[in-house]
């Protein structure tokens, strides 16, 4: 059994914000919904493999606490980007050979970024 992937609420009107964020700013390619998915309530995205992103645009909120988190190979270039995006970051409690750090999408979602030491 391994992860496919992660639905996440966005904004009703937050499409190319979504857009802006994950594709360009994280570099997520963008993939098409499954029929009989409409297009216009989802945002798919692949992360990695087969696991994918999937933002479901609704009315509402998401939770505060509950968060994705997404493997990355090198942490600080990414931190610097979102930083450097006006994006805050904030380091997580370290996890032994697991360093990493969080943000919010523009709609909220929390992400954890980490780095996962071989």
């Amino acid at each position: 059994m391994r992860l496919q992937h992660v639905t996440v609420a966005i904004a009703v009107d937050g499409a190319e914000t979504a857009r802006a964020f994950y594709g360009g700013l994280l570099g997520l390619e963008e993939r098409s919904p499954l029929p009989p998915l409409e297009p216009e309530r989802f945002i798919w995205f692949r992360a990695g493999g087969e696991l994918e992103l999937h933002l479901q645009l609704t009315d509402e909120h998401p939770p505060e606490r509950p968060h994705f988190c997404l493997a990355v190979d090198e942490l600080e270039p990414l931190r610097n980007r979102l930083d450097a995006a006006g994006v805050e970051t904030v380091a997580g409690r370290q996890l032994l050979g697991r360093p990493r750090f969080t943000c919010r999408d523009p709609f909220g979602n929390l992400i954890e970024f980490a780095h996962l030491a071989e």
